[in-house]
């Protein structure tokens, strides 16, 4: 299970209590104050006990390797590049220089704050990740500590918030029903397979779209999966999702039927599914393939690729693809340090055109929806590393390896699609690319969203 530590962030020139990052200050500290007094010299005549009559020979050349090593440590700090500090404390961790880390690190509590900018809110978060992973290495500098946990309400408005405030689960969700409605004109029984229903949210619009066909609506069949997240947020089961689905297709005058599935994605089969004949089948993967364990977890047990083999033997008029356009999924901890940091400070980016930076619900979004996430990329390694995300390539290569081609947006949903973007205030970009849509932030790619049959 993933533990998240905490370490001293500060606002003004103040402790910020209202981070879940504090710092085991004593040991870090006396260690820290050591390293300077060493390194940096508390008295002029420190330096002099390292001179060079007082150093053999043989090590001239080591010594003299460690000076401009802390020299070029110094050149970092004094220029005060958060970016660059983050991923020299990320180097030095990767190349298990640990004193060096140690004091980057004590230096980066006094710049980040999850009240500052962009740059200095994740870097509180990516921080706190670095020190995760340093603990879970077996530094005994650092004291293990969960966050104060929400409740299950406060964690409902923080994602609601989030889903409010950007454009990015609306524009996976409208891509997707959009594809969902093109592919089933004409269908009188449509069965929807979601594999992460999460709040049943996304089908509240197609259930409304389909009701208003020229031709009458379809009778509806939609399967869902549960998360251990959506279901705490939520207070309950998916019977809640499904109730409240029944109630919007009454109201429309929609033969609607729910089924939820009590197994796991990576667990399910063929008859949990509950597949019947004359039935259009379409399946939903919004935001939960990268969640699958792939090949680079245990190559004798792919569930990402077996889950895609499934789908296609389910013969489906459709399959919707919305992920997350970032490679995290089998890099190396510092290229994927660089990956996460330039992915989510995009993120953080287009929170702040949207929020105040002193808006307090900001400050739990970011903590409550994103935090977690940055520090599983960054502290956490194998079974334990539940974000594995792929970019766009990766993604084409899997479906096509499973049977699948391409089913590209009509050019009136991507109208549509780009209405949305262009409802947001910033710079978020919409890219058409190889039949799929990417939903961006100046010139990052946040979003992909695609169809398959």
């Amino acid at each position: 299970m993933l533990k998240q530590l905490r370490v001293e962030t500060t606002v003004n020139g103040s402790h910020d209590n209202e981070s879940c990052l504090t710092h085991e200050q004593d040991d870090l500290s006396n260690k820290i104050r050591e390293l300077e007094s060493v390194m940096l010299g508390s008295d002029a005549d420190i330096l002099n006990t390292y001179g060079a009559a007082m150093i053999p020979q043989e090590c001239d050349d080591s010594f003299l390797l460690e000076e401009e090593r802390w020299r070029k440590m110094m050149e970092v700090i004094s220029r005060g590049d958060l970016k660059e500090m983050l991923c020299a404390c990320a180097k030095a961790m990767s190349e298990n220089d640990m004193e060096t880390t140690e004091w980057l690190m004590s230096e980066l509590q006094k710049m980040v704050s999850i009240s500052g900018n962009p740059v200095q809110r994740l870097g509180a978060y990516m921080l706190e990740a670095l020190v995760a992973r340093l603990a879970s290495s077996g530094s005994t500098i650092y004291n293990a500590l969960r966050c104060k946990e929400p409740t299950g309400n406060e964690l409902l408005s923080y994602m609601h918030m989030l889903y409010e405030i950007s454009p990015y689960l609306k524009f996976g969700y409208l891509s997707a029903n959009g594809s969902i409605a093109e592919a089933m004109k004409g269908e009188n029984e449509v069965h929807i397979i979601d594999f992460q229903i999460n709040q049943g949210i996304q089908w509240i619009s197609l259930i409304k779209a389909l009701a208003g066909r020229p031709n009458g609506a379809p009778k509806i069949r939609i399967t869902g999966f549960d998360d251990s997240t959506s279901a705490f947020a939520r207070g309950g089961g998916l019977n809640i999702v499904g109730e409240r689905l029944t109630r919007i297709a009454d109201s429309c005058n929609v033969q609607f039927e729910f089924h939820a599935v009590g197994v796991s994605p990576s667990e399910v089969k063929l008859d949990d599914l509950d597949i019947r004949p004359g039935e259009a089948v379409a399946v939903n993967f919004a935001m939960m393939l990268h969640h699958l364990p792939d090949e680079s977890v245990d190559i004798r047990v792919n569930h990402r690729d077996r889950l895609l083999r499934l789908a296609k033997f389910l013969s489906p008029k459709v399959v919707t693809l919305v992920e997350q356009d970032s490679n995290t999924s089998n890099l190396p901890f510092f290229p994927r340090f660089v990956e996460t940091m330039n992915y989510y400070l995009a993120v953080f980016e287009s929170i702040d055109a949207a929020l105040p930076r002193d808006h307090k619900e900001r400050i739990n979004v970011e903590q409550h929806c994103l935090a977690r996430e940055v520090v599983n990329l960054i502290a956490c390694e194998g079974a334990e590393r539940v974000e594995r995300h792929e970019a766009l390539k990766k993604w084409r290569s899997r479906f096509a390896k499973a049977g699948f081609s391409p089913y590209p947006l009509s050019s009136y949903v991507t109208s549509l699609i780009r209405q949305l973007q262009e409802s947001y205030p910033g710079q978020y970009t919409l890219e058409e690319r190889d039949g799929s849509l990417l939903l961006g932030w100046k010139n990052q790619s946040l979003v992909l969203s695609c169809a398959w049959r």
